[in-house]
C-alpha cells in the first residue's frame, strides 16, 4: 500500500496539515473564500464565476455520497495554465477558449455561487447539517472540524484498491499530489518515465517551482537529485532542464531567431548523420510557446517534415517520448491529455496509475476542454470509454470526475 506525502513511517498517513510553500495561511476566524483559496503562482478564482470543468453541484454533498459532478480540490483552477493551444499535430479547437465570468461557462446550469467542499479545507471537514450523529447535537449553520489528516488516515485504511487511490488523490492540493506521483514513479525499484514526462513537460513554471517547494519539503531531499539518480543521459538532462523552470512564458515572438532556430533543429537532425539533441533541448525546453509554434511552421517549410515526425525519426525510448510530449503540450495541452486518457484504456487491460493521475490532476483544470478533444480524436466520448474499462466505486468516482457524455 503506497505512503502519502509527509506520512513518516506510517504508510497511510496523508501530507502534512501544513500548507505548502507558497500557499497562503488559513484565515482562522473567516475560513477559505467561496470556491478555495488559489496558491501564490496560480491566477485568483473568480468566486462568482461557476465551477470548472465539469461543472458541480449546487448543494454540498453529504459524507459518504458523490455530487453529480466533481467536486474541487483547492489549488487550481482554468486559468492555471496557459491558454489553449492552435493546431499542429493535433485537431483543431472549434470552441471558446475562455468564457464571460472568469473563464467558466456562462451556461448550462453551473452555480454562481460555489459551495465548499471538504477538498477545499486543508485541516477540517465542514458540516453544515444539525443532528449529525449520536450526541453531537450540533445547531444548523454551525461547523465542526475534523482535521484533514484525520480523515485522510481514515479513509485510507477504510478503502482499497484504485478507488483509494482516487479519493485520497482528491485531497491533495495540486502541488502535493503532483510531488507525491514524482515520488512514487521513482522509489522503489525501477522508475515510471511516463509520470515524470505528464508532469514536469505539461506545468508551468510557476507550478513546477511549486512541486519542487514540495517536494523537498515532504520528502526531505530535492526533486532534482531523485530526477539526476533515477535517470541518465540526454532523457535527464531534458528533465532537470524542464525543473529548472526556465522557460520564457511571454508572447513576443523574435522572427528572425525562429527562422534561424527552425535552421539550426534541422541541421542537428535530419540534415546529419546522427543527432544533436542538445539543440533539441535549447529550443524546445526554452523558447516561449508562440516562438516555437513559428519554429515549428518553419521546420515544416525546410524540411518538409513536421517536427514529431522529425522527432520519432532522430530519436527514440524516453528521449523520444518527452520531446514528443513537450512539443505536444506547446500545440495542445488538452488534446495531449486525450490521448494519453485513450492510450491508458485502449486494448486489453487499463493502466490505471495513468487514467487516474490524469483524471485527478486535469478535473477542475481543463476536463471539458480534454472531453471535448477526446470526441473529436477518437469519435468516441471519454465518458463511454471510462465506463467501459472501468467497474464498481472506482467507476463511479471517475465518471464524477468526467462528467457527463
Amino acid at each position: 500500500m503506497p505512503s502519502y506525502p509527509g506520512a513518516g513511517s506510517n504508510p497511510n498517513q496523508y501530507p502534512g496539515r501544513g500548507n505548502p510553500a507558497g500557499y497562503p495561511n488559513q484565515n482562522p476566524a473567516g475560513g477559505y473564500p467561496a470556491g478555495g483559496y488559489p496558491p501564490a503562482g496560480y491566477p485568483n478564482q473568480n468566486p462568482a464565476g461557476g465551477y470548472p470543468a465539469g461543472g458541480y453541484p449546487n448543494q454540498n454533498p453529504a459524507r459518504g455520497n458523490y455530487p453529480n459532478q466533481n467536486p474541487g480540490r483547492a489549488g487550481t483552477n482554468p486559468g492555471g495554465y496557459p491558454n489553449q493551444y492552435p493546431a499542429g499535430g493535433y485537431p483543431n479547437q472549434n470552441y471558446p477558449n475562455h468564457y464571460p465570468g472568469g473563464g467558466f461557462p456562462a451556461a448550462g446550469g453551473y452555480p454562481q455561487n460555489p459551495g465548499r467542499y471538504p477538498y477545499q479545507y486543508p485541516g477540517g471537514y465542514p458540516v453544515r447539517t444539525g443532528n449529525t450523529g449520536p450526541g453531537w447535537n450540533v445547531p444548523e449553520h454551525s461547523s465542526v472540524s475534523i482535521p484533514l489528516q484525520d480523515l485522510a488516515d481514515d479513509l485510507s485504511s477504510e478503502l482499497s484498491g484504485n478507488f483509494r487511490s482516487v479519493v485520497l488523490g482528491l485531497l491533495m492540493l495540486a502541488p502535493v499530489y503532483d510531488a507525491y506521483e514524482l515520488r512514487n514513479a521513482m522509489k522503489g525499484a525501477g522508475t515510471e518515465e511516463a509520470c515524470l514526462i505528464d508532469i514536469l513537460a505539461s506545468r508551468s513554471n510557476e507550478e513546477i517551482k511549486l512541486i519542487d517547494d514540495v517536494y523537498k519539503k515532504e520528502y526531505e531531499k530535492k526533486l532534482e537529485d531523485d530526477i539526476i539518480g533515477d535517470t541518465s543521459g540526454m532523457f535527464q538532462r531534458v528533465l532537470v532542464s524542464l525543473l529548472t523552470a526556465g522557460r520564457d512564458e511571454g508572447t513576443t515572438v523574435d522572427e528572425a531567431q525562429a527562422i534561424q532556430d527552425a535552421k539550426e533543429i534541422y541541421e542537428a537532425g535530419e540534415a546529419r548523420w546522427g543527432t544533436d539533441e542538445v539543440k533539441f533541448l535549447t529550443v524546445l525546453c526554452v523558447r516561449n510557446r508562440n516562438h516555437l509554434l513559428r519554429v515549428f511552421q518553419e521546420y515544416q517549410k525546410i524540411s518538409g517534415r513536421d517536427i514529431e515526425e522529425s522527432i520519432k525519426r532522430e530519436m527514440s525510448g524516453c528521449l523520444e517520448d518527452v520531446f514528443l510530449a513537450i512539443v505536444k503540450c506547446i500545440r495542445n495541452k488538452p488534446a495531449f491529455f486525450a490521448e494519453r486518457l485513450y492510450k491508458s484504456m485502449k486494448g486489453l487491460g487499463t493502466t490505471d496509475t495513468v487514467l487516474i493521475r490524469i483524471m485527478v490532476a486535469r478535473a477542475e483544470i481543463d476536463m471539458l476542454d480534454i472531453k471535448a478533444q477526446f470526441l473529436k480524436m477518437y469519435g468516441k466520448t471519454l465518458h463511454s470509454f471510462i465506463k467501459g474499462d472501468t467497474s464498481g466505486d472506482y467507476r463511479k468516482i471517475l465518471l464524477q470526475l468526467c462528467g457527463g457524455e
